[in-house]
């Protein structure tokens, strides 16, 4: 698939979730064949007001290529300063956030909310594209609400107003990430425009990701939640679109590494202190399933250093031998 002049080497990319995809996730899920990925959402009018943590959730990594830097916002002007001084950490793409259901995004106009103003929405494709000279991309849902289903409307809004692709997350925003995704509005969506459509929503597995491809015809696929520790996802889908094989099962040895690595990661970038709180949210992922799994996960609520989290990684393996 190709973004404007942008190739993805795949079309199974990672999503933006906030608090989730930092550098150090971002990474792990490239090294495990990611074949694009996305910061975390920025808010234009902080970033734009110098504000630290903004900057810091722009930085990426040599690997991150292609990369695109995610922003929020109401206003087209500040949204276009923050687009421009996205440029500064050399993202392939500027997407801009028109998805995101969180109630402090959404009922302060920005996120899903631009879709109730469909021609604010438009103004803001529209003066971010002619402000930078890389692609633009926008991220939806399928609507507000029921009543107001309304994701082909914006996607043509978006494709008129200059925007290079559309990513679909097949979910109201009142649904937030209850029920299911919606295939036919994403299918909709691909037929109503001539750019890339990415679908994003309930891809956990092989089946889910054949089933979204199948049913919606679209370009490529986002992983979000399906990728929670379970950055492998992206080497198994790999390996079954492009070689027709079915990995084998990941087993607990693997998973703690993997989840040691990514924590070791978080601690490279943000120190020790941080990584330790973070690895509470990430653990309770990896540890999913196994023998012991709740009691592993409050202990590992109460750890400070890294050590400690791998002598009880050790334990887990031990304990699910």
């Amino acid at each position: 698939m190709k973004i404007k002049d942008v190739e993805i080497k795949n079309g199974i990319c990672l999503a933006p979730m906030a608090g989730i995809a930092d550098r150090a996730f971002r990474e792990l899920c490239i090294d495990y064949g990611a074949g694009y990925t996305v910061t975390e959402m920025v808010s234009a009018k902080g970033f734009t007001m110098g504000d630290k943590k903004s900057r810091e959730l722009l930085v990426l990594g040599e690997k991150e290529d292609p990369a695109a830097a995610q922003i929020f916002g109401d206003d087209p002007e500040i949204m276009v300063q923050a687009a421009v001084k996205c440029l500064e950490f050399k993202p392939r793409i500027i997407d801009i956030n028109m998805g995101c259901p969180a109630p402090k995004i959404a009922m302060n106009g920005g996120g899903a909310s631009l879709m109730k103003r469909p021609a604010l929405a438009g103004e803001i494709i529209k003066a971010v594209s002619e402000a930078v000279p890389v692609p633009v991309t926008v991220k939806i849902r399928k609507g507000w609400d029921d009543k107001k289903v309304n994701a082909v409307e914006i996607a043509q809004i978006a494709e008129k107003n200059g925007a290079a692709a559309i990513t679909v997350h097949g979910r109201t925003r009142v649904q937030m990430y209850s029920g299911t995704v919606d295939y036919d509005i994403i299918a909709k969506v691909k037929q109503a425009v001539s750019i890339p459509v990415i679908g994003n929503g309930d891809i956990r597995d092989e089946q889910s990701a054949a089933i979204m491809l199948e049913k919606t015809n679209c370009d490529a696929i986002m992983i979000g939640r399906g990728a929670l520790g379970n950055p492998w996802i992206f080497q198994r889908l790999n390996a079954y679109f492009s070689e027709c094989r079915v990995l084998p099962e990941v087993g607990v040895n693997e998973k703690m590494l993997v989840m040691l690595r990514h924590i070791q990661k978080i601690m490279d970038y943000k120190g020790e202190y941080t990584a330790m709180r973070e690895a509470r949210h990430h653990a309770a992922y990896y540890t999913k399933g196994l023998r012991g799994g709740a009691a592993f996960r409050r202990e590992i609520g109460q750890l400070e250093t890294y050590e400690q989290l791998q002598e009880l990684a050790y334990r887990i393996v031990k304990e699910n031998a």
